[in-house]
């Protein structure tokens, strides 16, 4: 099996899932896979794909790894309590080649949030890790190696980056599991305290390693159904996550909306409540920059904030952010795919979006509009209007 723990997904699932629990149990979702990368075959792959998933399906947690999420300070112990009796159920997914478009497939999660809320990243680490059996029979691990070397040595060979911090963030788009141990415990190895930790909890949990993450696009988004009005449904989500976590867990998602929509609602309130901001599209200088000034206008020391960066970086990339924006604000930085699956072959970007929560639409309009996903043109239209979002040219609008 290619997953053979429940801890074997992003922490932010599990952190999502105790504010579901407490305030959205009866909520219900469906969630859509897409596959951006243009003629790829994954139709072979779907009843190996199946076979996977009844054996994630069978999975309970353990004793030691529900005493190791208990542990957590932010975790309560209902919540725990609820693991414990915790199963995902096959009658949830449907994984099928598609009718429409030869070589293409369409996995459909739909049920109760808080039971189908934990498919989306093992699911997707399945289909990874099994086209990649399938297209690299014989890894060329000796390249992968190199690779991550110099980017190990970009940045604990650099004196000037002392203080520069990158975490695991690629459990999704993993070349395979036994590859992402490996990266991990060499990365550990070779960056040492520049390796903040890692968003996977079952290598945290083995590793002895910092699990991390907060929150993800689907929570926003279901607060599109979820909150009293679409217009305040950012804000409703950030004040439903305090009332959660009073104050703990404290890094808000900027770009369900749009950068400009975020910082109309990030209110000097929010600026004050929560710890730091993570970015995950447009350019990250630019939002640097104006996150910055957002911080000083509303009163706030950016020096006691941290900006987190997590939209497809690189080594080099991060290095970049690092100098222009270090002892101005603190940072971290989210480095995923680039670690975790860079053998020297093109990675998939494969996604799983919520697409309805409680049988309404909800969709994400992000910064880099490749990366929003709705089937609902009407619905899209209506979110621009109603969050003062501008068309993006012709080219551009189609969602992926």
């Amino acid at each position: 099996m290619i997953i053979t723990s429940l801890l074997d997904t992003d922490l932010y699932k599990f952190t999502m899932m105790q504010v579901v629990l407490h305030h959205f149990p009866g909520a219900q979702v469906e969630y859509r896979f897409r596959c951006r990368n243009p003629g790829i075959d994954l139709a072979p792959c779907v009843e190996e794909i199946r076979e996977e998933i009844q054996g994630l399906c069978s999975l309970r947690f353990r004793e030691k790894e529900l005493a190791y999420i208990r542990a957590m300070r932010f975790i309560k112990s209902d919540f725990v309590d609820f693991l414990g009796l915790f199963q995902m159920n096959e009658k949830y997914i449907t994984v099928e080649p598609s009718a429409e478009v030869p070589g293409e497939i369409e996995i459909t999660v739909k049920g109760p949030w808080l039971h189908t809320i934990l498919f989306e990243i093992p699911v997707l680490a399945i289909v990874n890790e099994i086209y990649f059996r399938r297209a690299h029979p014989f890894p060329d691990y000796a390249e992968g190696r190199r690779r991550l070397t110099e980017k190990i040595e970009l940045i604990a060979g650099d004196p000037t980056l002392g203080d520069c911090k990158i975490a695991d963030y690629g459990t999704r788009r993993r070349f395979s599991r036994t590859w992402h141990e490996e990266v991990i415990l060499r990365l550990r190895e070779g960056l040492g305290a520049h390796l903040a930790g890692t968003s996977n909890v079952w290598f945290a949990y083995r590793h002895n390693m910092t699990p991390l993450g907060t929150m993800a696009h689907e929570y926003l988004q279901a607060c599109q159904a979820l909150g009293p009005r679409l217009r305040d449904s950012q804000t409703f989500g950030f004040e439903m996550w305090a009332k959660e976590y009073r104050g703990d867990l404290g890094i808000a998602l900027s770009d369900v909306y749009g950068f400009d929509a975020f910082l109309r609602d990030f209110d000097v309130y929010f600026c004050k409540l929560f710890d730091g901001v993570r970015h995950d599209s447009g350019d990250p200088l630019a939002w640097g920059e104006r996150m910055i000034a957002h911080y000083l206008r509303n009163r706030v020391d950016p020096q006691t904030k941290t900006l987190i960066f997590s939209d497809g970086l690189d080594v080099p990339r991060v290095i970049e952010l690092h100098r222009r924006f270090k002892d101005r604000v603190r940072l971290a930085f989210g480095v995923g795919t680039n670690l975790t699956n860079d053998l020297g072959y093109v990675p998939l970007q494969i996604v799983i979006k919520m697409v309805r929560c409680n049988g309404q639409p909800v969709a994400k309009l992000s910064d880099t509009p490749a990366k929003n996903m709705c089937d609902d043109e009407a619905y899209l239209a209506y979110l621009r209007q109603v969050f003062e979002i501008p068309v993006p040219p012709a080219a551009e609008a189609r969602p992926h």
